[in-house]
């Protein structure tokens, strides 16, 4: 069969029996699958029609080791072979969860040293919530249930963290929302450290825990650089703000490292660059870099040791929690980013995108705002950035950016979700090397001369 006839074949099958996530559904029924890829190699994905893309933005923000690796499927078959799958319920075990476990507990920052395992970020994120607010259950603080999230963030789809994320649509799709977590102004340094007479001061995390008062919130949640809301970097000293407001109230500080976590920022985990420790990493994504789905909630000592105090059945877990095959990639995961220097690889080729990123910001007006960390990085369009002021709703800049960039065979992402938001994000594998970089940026360059030719 020709790859033609089997692209046609897979298509007409696709729209008759998948439903696809953040897609437009009535489009979709109607045109199918804009691509349908075959085959990957390190950042480059090969579809059915025999074109190669450049993946720009990892296809999820997690294939962080790059596609086409056979040492992750080597293990996935090694351990397939011995025993595919075995539960962890009942006190049950397997070498593979253990392994990763330690080796989890010895790249995360201070004595972050437990693990609950989940199938992914939504789970993780999930869990952390039911976690903590079950910790203080324990220590007699039964009336400690909320979550304080951040607007613009993203923290995944359960009925839990849809309500969590801070961007309308996640929030409010299917009317369904968990009732003790709210969301705050994002990024307020001087009003978590106590600035009262701020302009932003009413709605900021501390406003909303001197507000419901401390007794009341279990926790606050964080993206040490917050991702699908349009990769926004803290201004320096917020994290640490956020870590001493949550010392100051007796509240758990969660890092959402979902999309940061295993070297996507240049480190191990996105809040090393500001040398936090939270009460609990969430994380998922680049645990196996996308090749096995597996996520996990990694918690402090203290917390581990309340739950041992614990004594019933932990009425919470996952099928796939601990899952073998998936831990075994994970353990080789880890391997490959430490010995092929994949996070430092990251580091470097982040200062190589940004200087790309800047080189754009001086060449077209309406590009402002070239921002990252390592590989995690965007920039917004706007009429006038200077200005503050956005392209009329009508120019779907981003959307048009982002097209034409596929058409140049580069894979890169926008966000338009909010009034006024034209945001491009840029996140290629970690394997990434400089002439690639330089070619992504130069493919960008032509999609934003293409773009500049419209308005």
């Amino acid at each position: 069969m020709s790859n033609e006839k089997l692209f046609n074949e897979l298509s007409a099958l696709d729209k008759k029996h998948i439903i696809h996530p953040s897609t437009n559904p009535k489009l979709h029924s109607e045109i199918g699958p804009k691509l349908i890829f075959e085959s990957g190699e390190g950042i480059y994905l090969k579809d059915l029609k025999g074109k190669t893309y450049i993946d720009g933005v990892s296809m999820l923000w997690n294939v962080n080791v790059g596609h086409g690796v056979k040492e992750l499927a080597e293990a996935a078959y090694e351990q397939m072979e011995k025993a595919a799958y075995t539960t962890t319920f009942y006190g049950y075990s397997n070498e593979a969860s253990v392994r990763l476990a330690e080796k989890i507990a010895k790249v995360t920052p201070g004595d972050l040293n437990a693990i609950f395992y989940t199938s992914g970020g939504s789970e993780s994120n999930d869990t952390a919530f039911k976690l903590s607010r079950s910790y203080w259950d324990i220590k007699g603080k039964k009336d400690k249930k909320l979550i304080i999230s951040l607007r613009r963030g993203y923290h995944g789809v359960t009925i839990a963290t849809q309500r969590a994320t801070g961007i309308d649509a996640y929030r409010e799709f299917s009317g369904s929302g968990d009732p003790n977590i709210v969301n705050a102004k994002p990024h307020l340094t001087e009003c978590e450290l106590g600035d009262k007479s701020h302009p932003e001061y009413e709605g900021s995390i501390r406003s909303i825990i001197e507000k419901e008062g401390a007794d009341k919130v279990a926790a606050v949640i964080v993206e040490p650089v917050q991702g699908a809301g349009g990769v926004h970097v803290p201004p320096e000293g917020y994290l640490k703000a956020v870590r001493a407001l949550c010392d100051e109230f007796n509240i758990h500080m969660i890092a959402d490292e979902i999309i940061c976590g295993f070297g996507r920022t240049g480190k191990m985990f996105g809040v090393d660059h500001w040398d936090v420790i939270p009460d609990f990493i969430c994380a998922a994504k680049g645990m196996t870099s996308g090749y096995v789905q597996l996520g996990g909630v990694i918690m402090r000592e203290e917390i581990r040791d309340t739950f041992f105090t614990y004594d019933g059945m932990l009425p919470h877990g996952f099928t796939y929690s601990g899952h073998p095959t998936a831990c075994a990639v994970g353990l080789k995961n880890l391997e490959i980013l430490e010995r092929d220097g994949l996070i430092e690889n990251a580091a470097a080729m982040g200062e190589e995108l940004q200087k790309g990123l800047n080189y754009l910001e001086d060449k077209y007006a309406f590009v402002g705002n070239t921002r990252g960390r390592g590989l995690l990085a965007g920039f917004d369009l706007m009429e006038d950035p200077e200005a503050g002021k956005p392209f009329d709703g009508s120019i779907k800049a981003a959307a048009t950016v982002v097209e034409e960039s596929y058409k140049r065979e580069l894979l890169i992402r926008p966000f338009d979700f909010t009034p006024g938001m034209n945001i491009v994000a840029i996140a290629p594998p970690l394997v990434v090397q400089k002439d690639e970089v330089e070619k992504i940026i130069a493919i960008v360059d032509d999609a934003l001369g293409a773009f500049a030719k419209t308005i």
